[in-house]
């Protein structure tokens, strides 16, 4: 460790932002006696992984809602289940809706459903290889990008033996359409593989590397008990008891330096705080345009920074419920799993259209879940609170959200009412979160909750640009450990954790 790269070990590190990242990297650096200091603007800590009162009595998890990526080591490092964490409903079905019967996933399982012989068995060896490739990328998440994490990465790869080796050499770049359509014959079981592959993207299955992004979502759905601000919070118990301080309302306007390292940061209250190590978890356009400003970096370095691809597609729905749901199809015992609506491969891909062009989708696709049915304290008593992903919804909407607003509304409700024709009758309240609004609410340039598309020009040592894709940045005394960084974004924890790694052994870019 060097003095110059990390500061001294009695000196202040100072963390932009108290989202997971920035908590995860808080505990790791005060476990390791650092002085840590967490400033978060918001009036909580969380990020966009927090529960917060959208309608009177009624509680969601505004940003992301299902934990599926929780990087198994922080989750045991940190002790979160003695810190509160715990689970409403671990191993969530997928319940593929349709205008007849719907399918039901889980994993290779098909628990029921119209679904040929052939079909199953395709499914089983679908799923198997694609968790085994799932395991390989799983395992760069806990390494810093560098070149020999890259022979490491090869090595995994090779050890997936011969024919899994050719086979992911052959279908990783991909497009999940053309993937799906040689192996499997049901349209529903198509249209339900292929919404892993486009979530949280602006792509579609058509697009290259879909079969890449899928694999990021290859976990099983998990919903924390009180909504994902459960793990955040839980995050936060174990940063401050490992000694790290924690200040929300505390919104950082500037980064500070001296020369060409830091010098701590400014509040926007005027507050100066002074510290050898800054470590940002907000996004990297921010980090590095707003806060610390281009003329502190090279010219060629904040092209590639303007140019990292941060326009959100996706948007988010809540509505208060009066009284339980009914989709058509789906029994009662099955309200709470994962409800999606993309019925075929062609529905799907007709979603996303729309968006090259700026315009958002008149029938999108939805990630669906009623977290109440499990979690009752998230709503009234006899009342319910249902959560949808929706694509596709560009940022840059060509007629803006000041006036599309009202209509992708309506056009969502109508996807719901499709399969759920009483529902609109039941609606007390509802939330429309554009990424525009995701963007003011959680301060990330573009609304896009991966701080970035997560596509293999945006991945492991290109994420989020050449100079600053391990952590260290080209201004001494800089890191980031966010989204934006290596490996993305999901509610995981390994940015926050490889962050804290580069900090204390003062690895630079």
């Amino acid at each position: 460790m060097t003095e110059t790269a990390t500061g001294s070990a009695n000196s202040r590190v100072v963390i932009v932002g108290g989202g997971h990242n920035g908590l995860v990297c808080a505990a790791y650096l005060a476990r390791a006696g650092r002085k840590v200091l967490v400033l978060e603007a918001a009036d909580q800590v969380g990020g966009a992984a927090v529960t917060r009162e959208f309608a009177p009595g009624f509680r969601v998890s505004s940003g992301a809602h299902l934990l599926h990526v929780l990087d198994p080591v922080v989750a045991r490092d940190l002790g979160l289940a003695s810190h509160g964490l715990s689970f409403a409903r671990s191993g969530l079905d997928t319940v593929a809706l349709a205008d007849g019967e719907p399918l039901v996933l889980n994993g290779a399982e098909v628990r029921s459903g119209t679904v040929s012989a052939a079909d199953r068995a395709t499914l089983a060896e679908y799923v198997a290889r694609q968790r085994r490739y799932a395991a390989v990328l799983a395992r760069q998440h806990g390494r810093i990008p560098a070149p020999w994490s890259l022979a490491k990465f090869a090595f995994d790869i090779r050890r997936l033996g011969r024919a899994d080796m050719r086979e992911l050499l052959r279908v990783g770049t991909m497009p999940l359409y053309d993937l799906l359509e040689d192996r499997f014959e049901s349209a529903q079981l198509k249209g339900a593989l292929a919404l892993d592959g486009v979530l949280g993207a602006k792509l579609g299955p058509r697009s290259g590397q879909t079969f890449f992004t899928s694999l990021q979502r290859a976990g099983a759905y998990a919903l924390p008990r009180g909504g994902m601000g459960t793990v955040t919070g839980a995050l936060a118990v174990a940063a401050r008891a490992a000694g790290a301080e924690i200040r929300v309302s505390s919104p950082v306007a500037k980064l500070a330096v001296a020369g060409d390292r830091m010098a701590g940061v400014v509040l926007a209250s005027g507050e100066e705080i002074a510290a050898d190590i800054v470590v940002s978890n907000a996004d990297p356009k921010t980090t590095f345009l707003e806060l610390l400003g281009a003329q502190h970096l090279d010219a060629e370095f904040a092209r590639r920074v303007l140019h990292f691809r941060t326009l959100g597609c996706a948007a988010k729905l809540h509505l208060a419920l009066d009284g339980v749901p009914e989709f058509r199809g789906v029994p009662a015992a099955r309200l709470g799993e994962r409800l999606i609506v993309a019925p075929d491969l062609g529905y799907v891909e007709a979603a996303f259209n729309p968006a090259k062009y700026h315009e958002f989708s008149p029938a999108p696709v939805l990630e669906i879940t009623i977290p109440s049915v499990h979690d009752a304290g998230l709503a009234p008593a006899g009342k319910h609170v249902l959560s949808a992903v929706v694509q596709y919804a560009p940022y840059d909407l060509a007629e803006g959200w000041d006036t599309g607003r009202a209509r992708f509304l309506a056009a969502t409700l109508d996807a719901l009412a499709r399969f759920a024709p009483t529902l609109r009758r039941q609606i007390l309240n509802a939330e429309l979160l554009t990424p525009v609004d995701l963007e003011r609410e959680f301060r990330i340039t573009g609304g896009h909750w991966h701080h970035g598309e997560l596509a293999l020009d945006q991945f492991m040592m290109l994420r989020p640009v050449p100079g600053a894709a391990q952590y260290a940045t080209p201004v001494g005394g800089l890191f980031l450990c966010g989204a934006g960084a290596h490996p993305g974004g999901g509610v995981m924890g390994s940015a926050g954790r490889n962050a804290a790694r580069a900090v204390l052994t003062g690895s630079r870019a």
